[in-house]
């Protein structure tokens, strides 16, 4: 038999699709090419918005025209699935699963025995990170240290999919981390819907940072996605410490003014929030040195959210001046069912989000490129993960992107090599390899 995985949305929905692929796989299933030639097809779903939740539901089609052909063809729904949209969804799938019960689907798909050697607790207990991942990238793992949230944010639907916050023991997600740096990874992404809300036993998120930090090896630390009001100074500390946690952090605003932040249920102020920045900056100038010095900020935004006013964009567009982004993931507010913000009245015109989103990547471009200027003449550590023709492209621990001629060298992704940086674009940088 065959499976082939169809992911949507975050890394925690890839690093969910990896425990599924190792689940399958140990039952003797072997990944199929598309999925026109797999027995099971398992879509793992995002549910962040609409769009996201469309894109499911536009499946249907295809699988009616893979069944016609006669074919055993079975189909599994699971990641984020809003409970209003499950009686539409088992209409189109032959089963829609809680990925929290990934134990427990040998015995629900009638495809054997469970896993050889897993502890029955960890079914009753729906304890699925004890299914180690098949890793999809040789060189980036994706290591979940919690799942769920408990902030319930007015726009987002990640606690009634999640459910609340639960965290992994440390030493599960340490021996993870040794295993796959002894497999070859050259970057942990430590992953959370509330990533630096982490807490079990005695273990808070500043000191799994610095245990992840101690494993030997040489490779380098990402995580996402924290929430600024889960950020103390030990844990900015701690980042800037720890040699190999990247100096890089994406940091969700949402929303530069007050009031809308109250109404998205965000528990922080503007100023609190440019007070973090502040202190995020002013620690790793003092404990990094050269480049590393100018740690890179992203953020997520969400314009147009209801009742929004044109003053209210103009707070955000000043925060995002104030706090000089070098990247920024911009969303258009669009009503998701089952949110509290969904109650309320979506009424910034559509025109109206798209002009404020323009406003808002015409800053970051400003302050992006004037960050980029400083790596020209600079030399950059890259982790490749990308080669295509006679280029390769890759990440520099500031999360840049950078374009470079390989010539005659035989790079693959994976490697890490040093580039000299040449040029400099708002959202890219171009070098050589020295």
């Amino acid at each position: 038999m065959t499976y082939f995985l169809q992911v949507f949305g975050c890394q925690m929905n890839r690093s969910d699709s990896e425990r599924i692929a190792a689940l399958f796989e140990s039952l003797g299933l072997s990944p199929a090419d598309k999925m026109e030639n797999a027995d099971i097809a398992a879509v793992v779903m995002c549910s962040v918005r609409q769009m996201a939740a469309d894109r499911v539901f536009g499946l249907e089609q295809k699988f009616k025209q893979i069944k016609k052909k006669g074919s055993k063809f079975k189909t599994i729904l699971t990641g984020c699935v809003v409970e209003s949209d499950k009686p539409r969804f088992t209409k189109i799938f032959d089963h829609v699963l809680d990925i929290k019960t990934l134990n427990d689907w040998p015995r629900i798909l009638n495809l054997g025995a469970s896993l050889r050697g897993l502890n029955p607790r960890d079914i009753a207990n729906n304890d699925y990170f004890h299914i180690l991942p098949k890793q999809s990238s040789k060189f980036s793992a994706l290591v979940p240290i919690s799942k769920g949230c408990d902030n319930y944010c007015a726009y987002c639907v990640v606690p009634y999919t999640r459910g609340p916050l639960v965290s992994r023991p440390a030493k599960d997600i340490l021996n993870e981390v040794e295993t796959a740096v002894k497999n070859g990874a050259k970057e942990i992404w430590l992953l959370g819907q509330n990533v630096n809300n982490y807490h079990h036993g005695k273990n808070d998120f500043a000191k799994l940072l610095a245990a992840v930090n101690d494993i030997e090896g040489d490779f380098w630390i990402r995580f996402t996605s924290p929430h600024p009001k889960d950020f103390d100074d030990k844990t900015v500390e701690t980042m800037a410490k720890c040699a190999k946690v990247t100096p890089y952090l994406n940091l969700p605003v949402q929303s530069g003014d007050n009031a809308v932040l109250k109404a998205m249920k965000r528990p922080y102020t503007v100023a609190a929030y440019k007070k973090l920045v502040k202190k995020i900056r002013q620690t790793f100038k003092k404990y990094r040195t050269g480049l590393e010095k100018q740690v890179a900020i992203s953020t997520d935004v969400i314009v147009g959210f209801p009742g929004e006013t044109k003053a209210q964009f103009q707070n955000t567009a000043k925060i995002f001046k104030l706090a000089k982004y070098d990247m920024a993931y911009i969303a258009q507010y669009s009503k998701r069912s089952g949110t509290a913000a969904a109650k309320l009245d979506d009424n910034v015109p559509s025109t109206e989000k798209k002009r404020r989103e323009n406003a808002i990547n015409d800053i970051v471009k400003i302050t992006a490129m004037s960050h980029n200027k400083k790596y020209v003449g600079k030399t950059a550590a890259v982790l490749v993960d990308i080669v295509k023709g006679k280029f390769a492209f890759g990440k520099t621990r500031s999360y840049k992107t950078v374009k470079f001629p390989i010539g005659r060298a035989a790079i693959k992704p994976g490697n890490i090599v040093n580039a000299k940086i040449i040029t400099a674009m708002p959202f890219g940088l171009e070098g050589e390899m020295i």
